[in-house]
């Protein structure tokens, strides 16, 4: 089929009467036609504008998003640059001070500074697996939006979280969401020894987007004007902020910030994030937005190279 890329006036709330949300987000949405069906998501344009797909770390995630579970990439903890390409039965196996000697002979390979950190780390295709989630990434638009909440985190969150499996977190989260129990209780979530709530779409997406409206949104404007920091609800950066909240909890975020005691918002602040470790803020937090904003371009390419129509809904 000959794919055909156009940009139109066209909503797919008005053609379906879907209930009207508190907020109107549709300039910032697209449809996505692909087999006849109709999908209504959130753009990611708004980071190629930014140049946020120029980053290494994020060129960096995209590569291990595509990759498979056998390959790993050897890798500098700084900015991400890639030094080597191995077969995972070369690290998988080794004892932990066996990783440790092998870390620093690639160090020593590459001729890095003493103070550099070598990551090794595996393709996670099996798990982003983008086609499978994003039947539900329109419905999940259209309930937080419903709620009154910026839907570009239901998308955001879809992809990154649990996509497209019920899978539940060494810590406990669960669900497409992946809510923890007491969080999802406190939204009225039944979770309990036989029954687990969590797994209902509906129900989850709305007790997340309460979570994000009423605990981590206000939670992130505390901190940043805490630092007198300007921004706007919609920047791209205060959103990936937000999600840090999400995923850290906001004690660990504060903590992080007030490390950093940045004298201005903006990509330079998430990316201090990437480099900054404090309490429980470590190395899976600061790569949250990371692989959030990777995500997100890998969702672009694929409905923009592989689906059949993409439509501006404003």
């Amino acid at each position: 089929m000959i794919k055909r890329f156009s940009i139109v006036f066209f909503c797919i709330n008005y053609i379906f009467g879907f209930t009207q949300p508190l907020e109107d987000w549709n300039d910032e949405k697209i449809v996505v036609i692909n087999n006849d069906e109709n999908q209504e998501i959130m753009q990611m344009n708004a980071f190629i504008n930014a140049s946020w797909d120029k980053l290494p770390q994020i060129v960096f995630w995209k590569k291990i998003m595509k990759m498979s579970s056998d390959s790993c990439l050897v890798n500098r903890a700084s900015n991400r640059e890639v030094l080597l390409k191995i077969h995972a039965s070369e690290w998988r196996g080794l004892s932990r001070d066996k990783k440790m000697e092998k870390r620093n002979y690639y160090k020593k390979k590459f001729n890095l500074p003493a103070d550099e950190y070598v990551y090794v780390t595996s393709g996670k295709c099996d798990f982003y697996k983008f086609k499978e989630v994003y039947p539900s990434i329109a419905p999940g638009v259209l309930a937080f939006e419903n709620n009154g909440v910026d839907p570009w985190y239901a998308q955001a969150i879809l992809l990154i979280e649990s996509p497209a499996q019920l899978k539940k977190s060494v810590v406990g989260a669960y669900g497409a969401f992946q809510l923890m129990p007491s969080v999802a209780r406190s939204h009225g979530i039944i979770v309990n020894k036989k029954i687990d709530e969590r797994k209902d779409f509906n129900k989850s997406a709305f007790a997340a987007s309460n979570l994000i409206k009423n605990t981590c949104i206000p939670h992130a404007k505390k901190i940043l004007d805490a630092h007198k920091l300007t921004y706007a609800e919609t920047d791209l950066w205060f959103r990936l902020f937000v999600l840090h909240i999400y995923h850290a909890g906001a004690y660990n975020v504060r903590a992080v910030i007030d490390k950093i005691n940045p004298k201005e918002g903006g990509q330079k602040l998430i990316q201090s994030m990437w480099h900054t470790k404090a309490a429980k803020f470590g190395n899976n937090s600061q790569n949250y937005s990371q692989v959030a904003v990777a995500a997100q371009l890998m969702l672009h390419d694929m409905v923009h190279k592989e689906f059949d129509d993409v439509y501006s809904c404003y």
